[in-house]
């Protein structure tokens, strides 16, 4: 096989690609085995039904067409495998030329990544934010922890904004109480908006014994219908906050006194604002890239994605949304470009531990163990997207570490320090 690539524009490419019939011998043969097992002819059973019977029920053209639909996927990957073209979207495929036992030949006119020029990272320079730790840093964390070892006292009064209390709830529609809509001694921090759209308002200025009914909507019941509901208090609670002192710390830590964990605090909240920095010193090169680099688009992908998803939300006439929407997906193929041609300049490789405690981490933020989440992301074929996903990562770390980064002080940042060790 033998083929040639002409680019077209920065981001459409035409491969020419000459096949041997040699090189499609066994792909003919394949098309008549496909066909034997599809058609019906008396005195033969389907599977074994002879080439020269083939070609007189349906033509030798029917087995050719059958042979290079078949053929055509083999041929384009390897064309654009052999010439490095890193193609994306739909090919647009032309027969040239087809002589039976002697050649054939085609091309495909396809979107591929931009080849993008980067940059000498190791004369980039990026500034991130200075760390600091201030007091009201440490008092909010100290706040956090008194309210993990607060404990909650019934008082009497009314409820308010803070408050925590228990109730029953009733739900019904048009007056017929909803199955599976009694729910009783519910735990509730006021303000929260954590469980019923309506319910704070509701609660709010009742006391013990108080009950309040307020329409809602109707969720896990009567989906997408409104409702009415009533709510019940049973209990007002206030939290009682321990006092900040040493048998606060001793309470709260493993430290004797309040010194020492004020001081371990502010110890872990630098370490927090140090590896803050790597982020944002990450975010910050890609911002610089993208804006510094031209890096086309195709035109025909983003309208493609764009329609996509203007489709599945059934707003295909929403010409405001449809211009956010565009500028989003500029936006991530943009990034997408960019970091892949990171990936190729850098000849990154992703190993197995490496995918796997990608997808570990992930499964925690989903809130599925590994064996769930790996099962998920398998099913739905996204393999390859998180192997992208961690080249990308792997890529930009590596060539972070080329750049120079200072804080606002002008102090070097060293990246590396703020690794997970290994």
């Amino acid at each position: 096989m033998k083929s040639t690539v002409e680019k077209l524009t920065p981001t459409r490419v035409k491969l020419s690609i000459e096949v041997t019939f040699d090189e499609l011998a066994p792909h003919v043969d394949g098309a008549y085995k496909t066909l034997s097992e599809r058609i019906n002819i008396p005195g033969f059973r389907k599977g074994k039904v002879p080439t020269a019977m083939i070609d007189q029920r349906v033509g030798r053209g029917a087995v050719l067409d059958e042979a290079i639909n078949a053929a055509l996927p083999t041929f384009y990957s390897q064309a654009a495998k052999d010439n490095d073209v890193l193609v994306i979207g739909r090919p647009d495929v032309e027969i040239v030329e087809l002589k039976d036992k002697e050649n054939f030949s085609f091309t495909v006119e396809v979107d591929v990544r931009p080849e993008i020029s980067l940059p000498n990272f190791s004369q980039i320079k990026i500034e991130v934010d200075d760390v600091k730790v201030t007091d009201a840093d440490i008092d909010e964390q100290v706040e956090s922890l008194r309210t993990r070892f607060g404990t909650l006292k019934t008082v009497d009064k009314v409820v308010a904004k803070g408050d925590f209390v228990t109730i029953d709830l009733v739900a019904t529609k048009d007056g017929v109480e909803l199955d599976g809509g009694v729910a009783n001694d519910l735990s509730y921090e006021v303000g929260s908006a954590s469980m019923i759209d309506g319910l704070d308002e509701a609660i709010i200025g009742l006391s013990k014994d108080g009950e309040k009914s307020f329409n809602t909507a109707l969720v896990g019941m009567a989906e997408g219908e409104t409702g009415s509901v009533k709510v019940t208090v049973k209990a007002v609670k206030q939290r009682e906050l321990p006092p900040v002192d040493d048998e606060f710390a001793k309470l709260a830590s493993e430290f004797e006194t309040l010194t020492e964990l004020k001081a371990d605090l502010s110890k872990r909240l630098s370490r927090v604002k140090q590896m803050e920095q790597g982020a944002q010193a990450r975010d910050l090169l890609v911002e610089k890239l993208i804006s510094t680099i031209d890096i086309p688009l195709p035109a025909e992908i983003i309208e493609a994605e764009v329609n996509d998803h203007l489709e599945k939300e059934g707003r295909l006439e929403d010409d405001k949304h449809r211009a956010e929407v565009n500028d989003e997906v500029k936006t991530t193929i943009t990034r997408e470009f960019l970091l892949d041609s990171i990936v190729k300049a850098e000849a990154i490789a992703i190993n197995e531990s490496e995918l796997t405690e990608y997808l570990v981490r992930a499964s925690a933020r989903y809130g599925m163990t590994p064996d769930q989440f790996i099962k998920e992301v398998s099913q739905a074929g996204q393999v390859t997207t998180m192997v992208a996903e961690v080249a990308r990562a792997k890529a930009l770390a590596q060539v972070l570490g080329r750049v120079k980064v200072v804080d606002k002080s002008g102090n070097k940042v060293d990246l590396e320090a703020l690794a997970p060790k290994s």
